[in-house]
């Protein structure tokens, strides 16, 4: 009767770290950078999504994407002199320029 409780406390650890180490993993995957949308290895890239930079405004995005028409594509920007670094936007461009 021992060994069988035995066997089912070390069965218990077990899972128990395995469940530690698989929530252990998603947490350090969520902090990874997914680079599937956002191509931050070439700046002047404009994809569908865009992250706004340091120093940049809708006008000089505008002005490297081609898209003239940001602020209508994007409702949560209610102030187009209200942009900052990390901003996340739309970009449909009408004629790309590389």
């Amino acid at each position: 009767m021992a060994s069988s409780r035995a066997s089912v406390s070390y069965a218990d650890a077990a899972r128990w770290y395995c469940i530690v180490f698989l929530v252990l993993m998603v947490v350090l995957g969520s902090f990874t950078e997914d680079n599937s949308l956002i191509n931050k290895s070439n700046p002047s890239a404009c994809d569908e999504i865009y992250v706004v930079g340091e120093g940049e405004t809708l006008h000089t995005i505008s002005d490297k994407c081609g898209d003239p028409f940001i602020v209508e594509e994007n409702p949560h920007i209610h102030d187009p002199d209200d942009v900052f670094p990390g901003l996340i936007i739309k970009i449909t461009p009408s004629n790309p320029r590389n």
